[in-house]
């Protein structure tokens, strides 16, 4: 068992595909990552922010005041098109003549002499406006109506701070209980699951492929079973490597993960992350290696059966692209509010890891639900073991 285990595991390191799926990609896909959200996230942001908002005001004449805010406002851009209808509205929207169309009601002079509500309509494009322009109308519609609001009681009276009173009668002071650790494990936590556990599919995969497609396609899957060694031991040699290949991969992405984590944190003087990061300690990364243990090995074994039963390298690939869809889903739950380790999920497999692995960079992790944990994914583990043993042994399998 332990040469076909060194046997494979020597042939895997040779292999330079391996070796980028196995060491290269976990140290490269987490700078890519963030590099990639911090880039496209800025640009948003700088492109909303920068963004001059054209307009069109119909019925202007019934609220000057508000008219000119817009006028003489940085972000606003008033144009000249001709609208009489809501179909022009639309039309001038479509054309991207204009951003927004503000529809001012006709009477509502009328309406605020009678201290009654008016109405007001924004016609925009809500798929290109990704909130950026309504909020900047937002904003300065809020200042226009307090205005109006400090006009309305100065007329009854009533000083500015018993319109602050009025206005905003309690103030809410929010004390929050949870430290800077749980509050990023809650934001992140979910997220590192994400990438950890289809890093460890991938980690797993190719070395799978090569050791039973690959064996097939090389024809030396003949000359392996003729050799004195049990089945059994043959199918638990090529299953311990594939494991140890999933393991590397989930270690060295740990690895990478903090070390750029910390150097973001200490690059871009954000001395929250590094606190954080310092804050989790190697117990706790110890933890999340040991949780995805029996995940690699559930993964190992599922893997080695369907390279097993494929006849080529290309065929084993193809049956191997939807188990990476299926993966997704027990881990998403992870990243679903509301949803935390409890008795009933500690017993899902997949699942029960990602919400341990949240808990953990928490700080939060009840260590009674490791029990359950284990056991629920070793025993599954255990049967796509068991599985993959008995799949190895039927020849119409092997040399289909």
């Amino acid at each position: 068992m332990w040469q076909v285990f060194i046997k494979e595991l020597i042939e895997l390191l040779r292999d330079k595909k391996t070796l980028f799926f196995i060491i290269a990609l976990p140290l490269v896909i987490f700078p890519v990552i963030f590099a990639l959200m911090g880039f496209l996230g800025a640009k948003a942001a700088l492109t909303q922010s920068e963004k001059i908002v054209k307009y069109v005001i119909v019925n202007e004449e019934a609220a000057p005041d508000f008219a000119n805010v817009l006028f003489y406002h940085n972000d606003f851009k008033k144009v000249d098109v001709e609208v009489s209808d809501e179909a022009s509205y639309i039309k001038a929207i479509k054309d991207e003549q204009v951003d927004l169309v503000v529809v001012l009601d006709p009477e509502f002079n009328k309406h605020q002499n009678a201290s009654e509500k008016s109405t007001w309509k924004i016609f925009f494009n809500g798929s290109k406006v990704i909130g950026g322009s309504r909020i900047k109308l937002e904003d300065a519609m809020d200042r226009y109506a307090e205005d109006l609001q400090q006009k309305m009681f100065s007329q009854l009276g009533l000083s500015r701070e018993q319109f602050d009173v009025f206005k905003q009668p309690i103030v809410l002071e929010e004390i929050d209980t949870a430290d800077e650790r749980e509050s990023f494990g809650e934001q992140l936590g979910g997220f590192i699951p994400y990438l950890l556990i289809p890093l460890c599919l991938t980690g797993a995969m190719y070395p799978a492929i090569d050791v039973g497609a690959g064996e097939k396609e090389r024809g030396t899957i003949e000359t392996l079973l003729l050799t004195p060694v049990s089945r059994f031991s043959l199918v638990f040699g090529k299953f311990l490597c594939i494991l140890t290949t999933a393991i590397m991969t989930a270690v060295i992405t740990i690895l990478s993960m903090v070390f750029w984590t910390f150097l973001v944190g200490r690059v871009f003087s954000v001395d929250e992350v590094a606190q954080v990061l310092a804050a989790v300690g190697f117990f706790e990364f110890v933890m999340v290696i040991l949780l995805l243990i029996p995940v690699c090995s559930i993964f190992a074994a599922l893997l080695l059966a369907i390279s097993i039963y494929a006849s080529s390298y290309k065929e084993a690939q193809n049956y191997m692209g939807p188990l990476t869809v299926l993966v997704i889903f027990p881990v998403i739950v992870g990243m679903t509010p509301g949803i935390n380790l409890d008795g009933v999920w500690a017993l899902v497999p997949i699942s029960n890891v990602a919400l341990a692995i949240k808990e953990l960079l928490k700080g939060t992790m009840d260590f009674a639900y490791m029990v359950p944990i284990f056991a629920s994914t070793g025993i599954f583990a255990f049967v796509s073991l068991a599985f993959c043993v008995y799949w190895f042994n039927k020849e119409s399998v092997l040399f289909r």
